[in-house]
This record gives structure tokens, sequence and C-alpha cells, in this order.
């Protein structure tokens, strides 16, 4: 059966259709409240005129659909099938920026608090997004200062010998340590640690006020006063997130760019009446735009611009704002867009359900286009700004050093923001002079003066992951002798692997071994470009290839790798001239290194006459030395 006799057997239901290529690959994956009217309708000869379609129906051979009960569960499925299939004629959403949430373990039997940017079905409980980034960061911090809930990665599933750092500064109450606490203790901290990331403070303040109680009754000064300053913290955080609902509602505003078939848009995200942040997103393989309008006028900015025969940008906003929201933890109560488009209210409802949860009332979303005032300003801010990210990205110009900067702390989920990143790198060949290098990437720049080479010393074999681990050994732990003799220890900001898991994990253990803990660490695997994150392996960091983030960690890897080389090559070249030298009875290894050093190269060394080789070596061994040479050039 043609496709064309498929499509009329077709169902009139409401469902998702997917249309397949000759090699049965999903191009596109659409949703329909009529699937028999929707999909015939791509055969109409009008619908050639616009590029996309004309290109899905010559493409197209065949059309599978999922017949669903309404245009909710349509909705739904179509987005879960985009994600999954990835189809090359739907609009993907591609993004460069993730937001945090804060990570409670409490499948753990110690349960800890992480920032992360990966949700998973792992018995965890996950509060966010967190807007500004860093916002998560400081709950942490305060989690470990008041709550002493650490976020280490050490193993608590065994107890250790000592505790580290944490417990004696009291930001954590040492699990790890045998009788440091109990579970009980630990237990009460994590539930307080809960209902403080809940937002249900009232709870909490009663709570702490029983307990606070009960330890002045048992003349427990010291507990009572922990519990008082405790409540003191949570009061003050309450009244603030008071002040900040009273300002204003939360709100995603959107604003876009298209031009020369590319794509800028930015999401503003309005967090109690203020812009908390901003996030872009960029495309550079939509459909060429040709109407003449939007050529005389340079391009297409915000919703003041008209839409183009082969650009249609309400359908672009349905299903970007379907991808970004539909099962999503958290959706604001107020979307506003540039452009309208067909299933708008239907997505309102959707979203709204998914707000309530399961079992809970329906809360009302609007997404909403606005004509006037100040939400109709707001649209214009984020167009041009989204104008800006476009000349910024596809016109090639280079953003500041800041900005690169909070976007590397953005992309590796750093705690602060990078201004030193030290990158390892080891080089030999076929396990002969394995050598490594350090280089130093600080304030925006290479900072060649702290650059360092080691010479491994302990492998004997072909071995990369057991040279790191000693070069990363040796680096660290005499920072760490020499931050004893200061008073002081100071870390870079990330400590950067040019390698795959193997080097990183090999990197973890060395400095695991030194009881250096939480200390940023990543690793850059060469041909895929793509960055792993200590702690988050299974979700490695792939960033765009025009991603300036990207840009500045090969350029770091890359002048490892070249310092590694050089020093190597040098260490070879050095062997390769000592080697003939060596041959020389009465010439040993501190008479070669000597030479060497004294006359620069080995041919300077053969063209030397005995008085120069006497001011190096006893005129025995110059004698030797012209002797041999001249053997050598007759043998020749």
């Amino acid at each position: 059966m043609d496709l064309p006799q498929k499509i009329r057997t077709l169902p009139t239901s409401p469902g998702v259709y997917l249309y397949k290529n000759a090699e049965g690959e999903v191009i596109y994956v659409g949703k329909a409240k009529n699937l028999r009217a929707r999909v015939g309708s791509y055969f109409h000869e009008g619908r050639w005129e616009d590029a996309k379609t004309g290109t899905l129906v010559r493409e197209a051979v065949d059309v599978d659909y999922i017949v669903v009960a309404n245009n909710k569960e349509a909705l739904a499925l179509e987005n879960h099938l985009i994600k999954q299939k990835k189809p090359r004629f739907n609009i993907l959403l591609r993004d460069d920026k993730t937001y945090p949430y804060v990570k409670l373990t409490l499948a753990e039997r110690f349960p800890r608090v992480y920032v992360t940017r990966r949700l998973r079905k792992d018995g965890s409980a996950y509060y966010g997004p967190y807007f500004p980034a860093n916002l998560a960061y400081r709950i942490v911090d305060l989690i470990h200062r008041h709550f002493m809930v650490p976020s280490c990665k050490v193993d608590l599933t065994r107890y250790h010998p000592r505790p580290c750092l944490q417990y004696y500064i009291k930001r954590c109450l040492g699990p790890c340590v045998k009788d440091l606490t109990t579970p009980e203790i630990y237990g009460e901290a994590v539930r307080d640690v809960k209902l403080f990331l809940e937002g249900r403070q009232t709870d909490l303040v009663k709570s702490l006020r029983e307990r606070m109680s009960e330890a002045a009754e048992a003349q427990e000064f010291e507990r009572a006063a922990r519990y008082r300053d405790l409540i003191s913290t949570v009061e003050q955080l309450q009244e603030k997130q008071r002040i900040a609902a009273a300002e204003g509602d939360d709100a995603d505003v959107f604003g876009y760019h298209y031009e020369n078939q590319m794509l800028a848009v930015n999401l503003f995200h309005m967090r109690g009446g203020k812009v908390l942040d901003r996030r872009e997103f960029f495309w550079e393989d939509l459909p060429e735009l040709t109407t003449q309008s939007a050529e005389q006028d340079g391009g297409e900015t915000g919703a003041l611009a008209r839409p183009a025969d082969s650009f249609h940008p309400g359908e672009f906003f349905s299903a970007l704002v379907k991808q970004l929201y539909l099962a999503q933890p958290y959706v604001p109560r107020n979307i506003y867009v540039p452009v309208d488009f067909d299933d708008l209210e239907e997505l309102e409802e959707v979203l709204g359900e998914q707000l309530a949860g399961e079992g809970g009332r329906a809360t009302r979303v609007h997404i909403t286009v606005p004509q006037r005032g100040d939400k109709r300003e707001l649209i214009d801010l984020a167009g041009t700004n989204a104008k800006q990210s476009y000349d910024q990205r596809f016109r090639v110009l280079k953003p500041n050093a800041r900005a690169i900067q909070e976007a590397l702390q953005d992309a590796l989920a750093l705690p602060e923001l990078p201004k030193r990143i030290e990158c390892f790198d080891i080089s030999h060949i076929q396990g002969a002079e394995t050598v490594a290098s350090m280089v130093v990437w600080e304030d925006g720049r290479m900072k060649k003066s702290d650059y360092r080479k080691f010479i491994i010393k302990t492998v004997q074999r072909v071995d990369d992951f057991a040279s790191m681990r000693e070069v990363v050994t040796r680096r660290y732990q005499r920072l760490c002798e020499e931050g004893k003799q200061e008073g002081k220890k100071s870390m870079p900001s990330l400590v950067l692997i040019d390698g795959g898991l193997g080097q990183l994990h090999a990197a973890a253990q060395a400095l695991e071994a030194l009881e250096i803990i939480n200390q940023p660490l990543a690793a850059i695997a060469k041909r895929e470009e793509i960055i792993y994150v200590h702690g988050q392996e299974d979700d490695p960091v792939v960033l765009d290839h025009h991603s300036p983030v990207l840009h500045l960690v090969q350029m770091i890897r890359d002048e490892a790798h070249r310092f590694a080389v050089t020093f190597h090559r040098k260490r070879r070249q050095i062997r390769d001239r000592a080697t003939e030298l060596r041959e020389i009875p009465g010439v040993g290894e501190s008479t070669t290194r000597r030479l060497l050093e004294h006359f620069g190269s080995l041919q300077a060394v053969k063209q030397a006459d005995v008085g120069a080789l006497s001011a190096v070596v006893t005129k025995s061994q110059a004698e030797a030395i012209l002797e041999h040479f001249r053997k050598a050039a007759l043998s020749s």
C-alpha cells in the first residue's frame, strides 16, 4: 500500500503521527485532533510551496500513528516522541544552559545534598530549579553551615579511620567515622533539611522550638543555643521570601531574532517581579527566510516582525514551549510569548494540571501574547537581547572574559566563578620517556610562570592512568605541604584532565588519597570533545561546537598537550644524543649531561677540539671522545 492510500485508511480520532523515510527513520512527529485530515493536508498542492513541507513530503515513504483519548494526551505523547526520536524535521530544543537543582539523596544510609543539573529516578528528592544558578550553591552552603549535612563524595557505606576537614570546621556531622554521630541525630538533621527545601519553614520552626525547649529543660544549653541560631536563620529567610512574593508573580518571557536561516531566542526568568536570569537558545538549520519584508528589515526581532513563508514563529514557539515545560517539575504561572499559536489554550490546561500534580487541584497557567503595556515592553526587551545574542553567536563577536567565566561555571556546575584552572596531560611514545605537564589558566589568560613539568618516576610500563595518578598526587601533596607552612591551602577552581573517564578516575583517586574532597574535577576527551565532570560521569557535558566555553577548555587542553609533547621531545632528543656518547669508554651519565649542557648539541661536541673538550672533561676523556668520532667518520 503506497503512502496516499495508507493516509486514506487513517482514523479520524486524535493522536500522534510519525513520518518515516526509506531507511525507516522517523523524520517528523506531529499531533492531530483528526489524524486523517491532518496527515492528508501535507499532500495538498498549496503546502508544497513551504520549503520544509515540500522536502518532508518528498522524503516520507511511510507513516505510523498512535491513537489517544484526547488532544491533551496527544500533546504529551508528541513531546515525548520528539525528545526520544529527535526527528530532523521537528524543531528540537538545543540548549547551552541548564539550571541547577538541589538533590537530597534520601536513598542513601546517610543522605547528602548536592547541586545537580540532571534529574534521575534514583530515590532522591530534587528541589528547584534555582535562578540565578549560584542560588543553589548558596542554599547548599547554608545547609552545610547550619544543618551540617555534607556534599562530599566519600563512601559512606563503610566507616573511615578519621574525618575530613569539613567535620572539624563544623560543616558536617561526621557520618564517615564511627561514633561521631548517630543515625538518629543524622536523621533529624536530614528531616530538617527536607522541610527547609520544601519551603515548610513554619513546620520547621515549630519543630526546632520544641527541640530547643527540650534541650533547655535537660540543661543541654549548647544544643539549645544551636537550635536558637537555626530558628533565627530560618525566620530571616522566611521573611525575605514573603517580601519577594509580595513584589510580583513568577513569569518567563520570550523574545527572538531570525535572520539568514539562523535563529536566536532569549528567555528571561522573572521571579518575585524581578528578572533573575537570562537563557539563550540558538538554531542554525531552520528553513530559509524568503519574504521581501524580512530581507528589507534585516531580520525578524521579537514579535514585531511579520512571519515568513518558510519560517513560522507560531509553529516554532508551540514546539519550544512544549519541550521546555511539559513533564518538568516546575512551571511558572505566567509565560509571555511573542506570537500566538494554535494549541496555546490546550497547552495552558495541560501545564496547569501538571503543576497541580497527582491528585491535586489544577492551577491556572497563563500563556499570553502581550500587545501593550509593561508586559509588551518585556517582550521587546527580550527580543532586543535576542538580537544581541544573535550578533555575538553568529557574527563571531568575542564575549568578554567575565561572561566566559560565568558560562564555564554554569556548564560544569562549579561552586564558584573559576579564577584558576590547572590542566594535566601525559606524553610518551610506547611508554618511553613518560612525562607530564601542568599548565595554568588564571584570570582570563595562560600563566606560563606557573607551568610545571613532571618526569614520571614510579610507573615502569605504559600506564596512562597510573602516570596521571602519580603526577596529580605529587602536585597537590606538595601544594598541601606548602599550604601548611604558609597557613593556607590554595586549590584551583578546577582541575582539568586531558583524557577520558580512566584518567578522570585516576586523578580523583589521587585527590581522595590526599583527603582533598569537593575539589571540582573534570576531563575532556579527545575526538568526541565531551567533558566529564567528576561525580556526574553518567551525564557528560556536551557543548555546542560554537560555545566559547568549549573553545576555552579546548585551548587549555591543547596548551597542556603542546607543553607535554615539547618536554617529551626534548627528553627524547637528550636520550638519543646521550646514547652515542655513553658508548664511549670512560664517559658516563654525568659526563654526558655536562657535555650536552655545555656545547648544546651532539654535533657541537663532534666539532670540538681537545682544548675545548678539556674545559668540560679530563684530557684522557677528551682524547677518547675525539678518537671515537674519528673512527665513526672513517667507518661511514
